[in-house]
Protein backbone atom coordinates (compact mmCIF):
# COMPACT_ATOMS: atom_id res chain seq x y z
CA UNK A 1 0.00 0.00 0.00
CA UNK A 2 1.56 3.37 -0.90
CA UNK A 3 1.69 6.22 1.59
CA UNK A 4 2.50 8.94 -0.87
CA UNK A 5 1.44 11.98 0.11
CA UNK A 6 -0.24 13.98 -2.61
CA UNK A 7 -0.66 17.82 -1.62
CA UNK A 8 -3.26 19.70 -4.13
CA UNK A 9 -5.03 23.09 -3.75
CA UNK A 10 -8.83 23.12 -3.66
CA UNK A 11 -10.34 24.78 -6.81
CA UNK A 12 -12.90 27.59 -6.10
CA UNK A 13 -13.63 28.59 -9.90
CA UNK A 14 -14.76 26.59 -12.52
CA UNK A 15 -15.93 26.46 -15.90
CA UNK A 16 -14.07 25.87 -19.44
CA UNK A 17 -11.51 28.84 -18.71
CA UNK A 18 -11.08 28.04 -15.46
CA UNK A 19 -10.04 24.35 -16.91
CA UNK A 20 -7.67 26.45 -19.49
CA UNK A 21 -6.20 28.42 -16.89
CA UNK A 22 -5.23 24.71 -15.00
CA UNK A 23 -3.85 23.57 -18.32
CA UNK A 24 -1.58 26.51 -18.59
CA UNK A 25 -0.14 26.00 -14.61
CA UNK A 26 0.05 22.07 -15.44
CA UNK A 27 -2.84 20.57 -13.95
CA UNK A 28 -6.30 19.45 -14.12
CA UNK A 29 -9.86 19.25 -12.36
CA UNK A 30 -10.47 16.56 -10.20
CA UNK A 31 -12.89 15.58 -7.16
CA UNK A 32 -12.65 14.14 -3.76
CA UNK A 33 -16.20 12.45 -2.49
CA UNK A 34 -16.85 9.47 -0.11
CA UNK A 35 -17.95 8.84 3.46
CA UNK A 36 -20.81 10.61 3.42
CA UNK A 37 -19.01 14.19 3.97
CA UNK A 38 -19.65 16.97 0.94
CA UNK A 39 -17.61 16.69 -2.48
CA UNK A 40 -14.41 18.90 -2.67
CA UNK A 41 -13.36 20.16 -6.06
CA UNK A 42 -9.57 20.17 -6.54
CA UNK A 43 -6.78 20.74 -9.13
CA UNK A 44 -3.60 17.84 -9.57
CA UNK A 45 -0.91 17.29 -11.92
CA UNK A 46 -1.68 15.24 -14.05
CA UNK A 47 1.96 13.87 -14.29
CA UNK A 48 1.24 12.82 -10.54
CA UNK A 49 -1.93 10.75 -11.34
CA UNK A 50 0.20 8.70 -14.19
CA UNK A 51 2.97 7.56 -11.91
CA UNK A 52 0.69 5.98 -9.24
CA UNK A 53 -1.42 4.66 -12.75
CA UNK A 54 2.10 3.35 -13.45
CA UNK A 55 2.40 1.52 -9.80
CA UNK A 56 1.24 -2.32 -9.31
CA UNK A 57 -1.79 -1.41 -7.66
CA UNK A 58 -2.77 1.05 -10.13
CA UNK A 59 -6.01 2.76 -9.88
CA UNK A 60 -6.17 0.39 -6.61
CA UNK A 61 -3.14 2.53 -4.93
CA UNK A 62 -4.13 3.83 -1.39
CA UNK A 63 -2.54 7.26 -0.65
CA UNK A 64 -2.98 10.35 1.43
CA UNK A 65 -5.01 13.65 -0.19
CA UNK A 66 -3.62 16.63 1.84
CA UNK A 67 -4.69 19.88 0.41
CA UNK A 68 -2.44 22.79 0.31
CA UNK A 69 -2.00 25.01 3.11
CA UNK A 70 -4.01 22.58 5.40
CA UNK A 71 -1.74 19.30 7.56
CA UNK A 72 -5.29 17.49 7.03
CA UNK A 73 -4.71 14.18 5.52
CA UNK A 74 -7.06 11.85 3.97
CA UNK A 75 -6.68 8.07 2.70
CA UNK A 76 -8.30 7.83 -1.32
CA UNK A 77 -8.06 5.84 -4.40
CA UNK A 78 -8.31 6.76 -7.99
CA UNK A 79 -12.21 5.58 -8.20
CA UNK A 80 -12.56 6.88 -12.34
CA UNK A 81 -10.70 8.67 -15.13
CA UNK A 82 -11.41 11.00 -17.93
CA UNK A 83 -9.19 10.78 -20.95
CA UNK A 84 -9.37 12.59 -23.98
CA UNK A 85 -10.87 10.39 -27.02
CA UNK A 86 -8.40 11.26 -29.25
CA UNK A 87 -5.35 11.81 -27.56
CA UNK A 88 -5.93 9.86 -24.66
CA UNK A 89 -4.63 12.43 -22.35
CA UNK A 90 -6.50 12.75 -18.80
CA UNK A 91 -8.68 15.24 -18.32
CA UNK A 92 -10.45 14.65 -15.09
CA UNK A 93 -9.95 12.56 -11.86
CA UNK A 94 -12.41 11.36 -9.01
CA UNK A 95 -10.67 10.44 -6.18
CA UNK A 96 -12.75 8.24 -2.92
CA UNK A 97 -11.98 8.75 0.09
CA UNK A 98 -11.53 5.72 1.93
CA UNK A 99 -11.52 4.43 5.90
CA UNK A 100 -8.58 1.77 6.33
CA UNK A 101 -11.45 0.09 9.21
CA UNK A 102 -14.18 -0.07 6.33
CA UNK A 103 -14.04 -2.85 2.93
CA UNK A 104 -14.36 -1.17 -0.09
CA UNK A 105 -15.61 -2.19 -3.38
CA UNK A 106 -13.04 -2.53 -6.30
CA UNK A 107 -12.08 -4.02 -9.75
CA UNK A 108 -8.46 -6.11 -9.59
CA UNK A 109 -6.97 -6.75 -12.78
CA UNK A 110 -6.78 -10.57 -13.86
CA UNK A 111 -4.00 -12.16 -14.90
CA UNK A 112 -3.52 -15.34 -16.52
CA UNK A 113 -0.89 -17.65 -15.28
CA UNK A 114 0.61 -20.58 -17.60
CA UNK A 115 0.47 -21.91 -21.06
CA UNK A 116 -2.74 -24.54 -21.57
CA UNK A 117 -2.19 -27.89 -22.43
CA UNK A 118 -4.81 -26.66 -25.32
CA UNK A 119 -2.75 -24.63 -27.06
CA UNK A 120 0.88 -26.52 -26.72
CA UNK A 121 -0.65 -29.59 -27.79
CA UNK A 122 -4.16 -29.16 -29.65
CA UNK A 123 -3.32 -26.05 -31.55
CA UNK A 124 -6.33 -24.41 -29.40
CA UNK A 125 -6.53 -20.48 -28.66
CA UNK A 126 -7.19 -18.32 -25.36
CA UNK A 127 -10.08 -16.36 -25.10
CA UNK A 128 -9.46 -13.91 -22.35
CA UNK A 129 -12.87 -12.97 -21.89
CA UNK A 130 -12.99 -10.76 -18.30
CA UNK A 131 -10.01 -8.91 -17.34
CA UNK A 132 -11.09 -7.47 -14.03
CA UNK A 133 -12.79 -9.47 -11.02
CA UNK A 134 -14.51 -7.36 -8.35
CA UNK A 135 -14.08 -7.98 -4.74
CA UNK A 136 -14.72 -6.43 -1.65
CA UNK A 137 -12.10 -6.12 0.91
CA UNK A 138 -10.13 -3.71 3.25
CA UNK A 139 -8.29 -0.95 1.39
CA UNK A 140 -4.80 -2.03 3.13
CA UNK A 141 -5.15 -5.29 1.20
CA UNK A 142 -6.22 -4.48 -1.86
CA UNK A 143 -3.87 -7.02 -4.31
CA UNK A 144 -2.49 -5.83 -7.68
CA UNK A 145 -3.62 -8.28 -8.97
CA UNK A 146 -5.67 -12.00 -8.74
CA UNK A 147 -3.36 -14.97 -10.46
CA UNK A 148 -5.57 -17.52 -12.21
CA UNK A 149 -3.38 -20.66 -13.69
CA UNK A 150 -4.75 -21.63 -16.52
CA UNK A 151 -1.88 -24.36 -17.67
CA UNK A 152 -4.85 -27.63 -17.44
CA UNK A 153 -7.16 -25.92 -19.74
CA UNK A 154 -7.91 -28.21 -22.71
CA UNK A 155 -9.47 -27.20 -26.02
CA UNK A 156 -13.06 -26.85 -24.95
CA UNK A 157 -12.58 -26.19 -20.50
CA UNK A 158 -13.09 -22.40 -19.60
CA UNK A 159 -12.68 -21.28 -16.20
CA UNK A 160 -15.80 -18.89 -14.15
CA UNK A 161 -15.01 -17.15 -11.26
CA UNK A 162 -16.79 -19.36 -9.21
CA UNK A 163 -14.42 -21.24 -9.11
CA UNK A 164 -11.50 -19.21 -7.97
CA UNK A 165 -10.27 -19.69 -4.77
CA UNK A 166 -9.55 -16.12 -3.49
CA UNK A 167 -7.53 -15.27 -0.02
CA UNK A 168 -9.46 -15.26 3.03
CA UNK A 169 -10.31 -11.79 3.57
CA UNK A 170 -11.18 -10.88 -0.07
CA UNK A 171 -15.41 -11.57 -1.27
CA UNK A 172 -15.92 -11.96 -4.89
CA UNK A 173 -18.95 -9.86 -5.38
CA UNK A 174 -19.72 -10.06 -9.21
CA UNK A 175 -21.63 -12.53 -11.37
CA UNK A 176 -20.00 -15.69 -10.15
CA UNK A 177 -21.40 -17.91 -13.71
CA UNK A 178 -19.27 -15.38 -16.33
CA UNK A 179 -16.35 -16.88 -17.79
CA UNK A 180 -12.84 -15.66 -17.32
CA UNK A 181 -11.46 -17.45 -20.23
CA UNK A 182 -11.91 -20.75 -22.63
CA UNK A 183 -9.30 -22.56 -25.12
CA UNK A 184 -10.50 -22.84 -28.26
CA UNK A 185 -10.06 -24.72 -30.98
CA UNK A 186 -8.82 -23.66 -34.32
CA UNK A 187 -11.66 -23.45 -36.89
CA UNK A 188 -11.24 -26.24 -38.95
CA UNK A 189 -11.37 -25.63 -42.95
CA UNK A 190 -14.57 -25.61 -44.59
CA UNK A 191 -14.41 -27.95 -47.71
CA UNK A 192 -16.35 -26.68 -50.15
CA UNK A 193 -18.47 -29.41 -52.29
CA UNK A 194 -19.37 -28.06 -55.09
CA UNK A 195 -24.00 -29.04 -55.73
CA UNK A 196 -24.04 -31.54 -58.43
CA UNK A 197 -25.12 -29.84 -61.92
CA UNK A 198 -28.34 -31.68 -62.85
CA UNK A 199 -28.94 -31.36 -66.78
CA UNK A 200 -33.21 -31.69 -67.26
CA UNK A 201 -33.87 -34.15 -69.69
CA UNK A 202 -35.48 -32.53 -72.99
CA UNK A 203 -39.00 -32.98 -72.71
CA UNK A 204 -40.57 -35.20 -75.28
CA UNK A 205 -41.82 -34.12 -78.81
CA UNK A 206 -45.87 -33.46 -78.75
CA UNK A 207 -47.14 -34.42 -82.04
CA UNK A 208 -50.33 -33.41 -82.76
CA UNK A 209 -52.52 -34.40 -84.98
CA UNK A 210 -54.61 -32.12 -87.66
CA UNK A 211 -57.90 -33.07 -89.53
CA UNK A 212 -57.29 -35.32 -92.47
CA UNK A 213 -57.36 -32.99 -95.82
CA UNK A 214 -58.72 -36.03 -97.92
CA UNK A 215 -61.92 -37.61 -97.37
CA UNK A 216 -62.20 -41.27 -97.99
Amino acid sequence: MSQEVLIVPKRDTFGKAAIRDLKKSGKIPAVVYGLNEPPVAIAISPKVVARVLASDAGMNSVMFLQREGTDIKRHVIIKDLQRDPLTGRLRHVDFMRVDMALKVRVKVPVRLVGIPIGVKSMGGVVDFAHREIEIECLPSIIPAHIDVDISNLAVGDSIRFEQLTLAPNLVFTGDAHQVICSVHGKAAEEEVVAAPVVVAAPEPEVVKKGKKDEKK
